[in-house]
């Protein structure tokens, strides 16, 4: 059941789902998407698993229970300290990068240990891989960036090696910005909006590469029950905007004035190191490789996207 990259066209009948993180925005989303198309699905957890339908394991004492594996045919792995979460201390940013490469790590070796485990593993990564790019846009063929963000995506990366060494198929997520009023950068940015006091965020020339939650999902379902592709797929819509773009269309759906400002120097007094790589650079993502899968995006265009939101 390995892919065999783009182009093999074999549909993977698949029954039974893993999926770590399941509680958090994209999880949770994903999770009741998977058992409405009449999946089952079970949630890795963290504090023991009191049914079938959880598999235990504790990334912090390298622990997981791998015999709850047979049977599975799909992990998708989501779970991961939140990015933005606090500010960039030492710990937390030990924190980030541990949450991620360690329970990679983990579940990698469940699926190579288990008989008649799993074969397919869908992991999260994100398009920080690629570190700021400027107005470049960029697909899955351009190799790491610089930077924290691209460091911790490649060591997260690269625990996935182990399951196509032994076999089976892996699919690296590259996630952008998700838009949902229930999380994420949205949530953040709606009060101000609504308030009439939003706007841009230093110069405004920064690209953010969006993509709904709903579409989010329904990649994450596609990439995991289809065989033709594997390796890096970047997980946004096909039309990436600047920041000016992104809070002017925001402030038009709601109706509210943004023409507020926030100097760049004022970002780096308040958040910090975190400042720089998550709201003053970004970069130009195309998705190339959904693209040449024959994704079909429900929102390809920011305003569209925001106004079905219903924020």
């Amino acid at each position: 059941m390995a892919g065999t990259g783009c182009g093999d066209y074999v549909r993977l009948m698949t029954q039974t789902f893993a999926v770590s993180g399941a509680s958090g925005l994209v999880g949770s989303a994903l999770v009741a998407n998977l058992e409405q198309k009449g999946y089952v699905v079970r949630r890795l957890v963290r504090q023991g698993a009191s049914s079938e339908a959880q598999i235990a394991y504790a990334p912090s004492r390298g622990t997981i229970d791998v015999d709850a594996f047979a049977g599975v045919d799909v992990v998708i792995h989501l779970a991961g300290a939140g990015i933005a979460d606090r500010r960039w201390s030492n710990s937390y940013k030990d924190q980030i990068r541990s949450s991620r490469v360690d329970s990679t790590r983990l579940i990698a070796r469940a699926m190579t240990s288990c008989s008649g485990g799993p074969q397919t593993l869908v992991s999260a990564s994100a398009i920080g891989f690629y570190g700021p790019c400027g107005d470049e846009m960029v697909d899955e063929e351009r190799a790491a960036g610089s930077g924290f963000l691209a460091d911790v995506c490649r060591a997260w990366e690269a625990e996935t090696e182990a399951v196509s060494a032994g076999g089976g198929r892996v699919v690296r997520a590259r996630i952008g910005i998700v838009l949902s009023p229930a999380g994420g950068a949205l949530r953040r940015m709606l009060p101000a909006f609504k308030f009439g006091v939003g706007g841009r965020l230093g110069d405004g020339r920064q690209y953010m590469s969006w993509i709904t939650l709903q579409d989010t999902v329904r990649a994450l379902v596609h990439l995991a029950t289809h065989a033709e592709c594997s390796g890096p797929v970047n997980v946004v819509a096909p039309n990436p905007v600047t920041n000016q773009e992104f809070t002017s269309t925001l402030g038009r759906v709601l109706g509210r004035p943004a023409v507020m400002n926030v100097p760049s120097a004022a970002l780096n007094l308040m958040f910090g190191e975190m400042a720089r790589p998550l709201l003053l650079q970004g970069n130009r993502v195309c998705p190339k490789r959904l693209q040449e899968l024959g994704f079909d995006w429900h929102h390809q265009e920011l305003e569209p996207a925001l106004r079905s939101l219903g924020i």
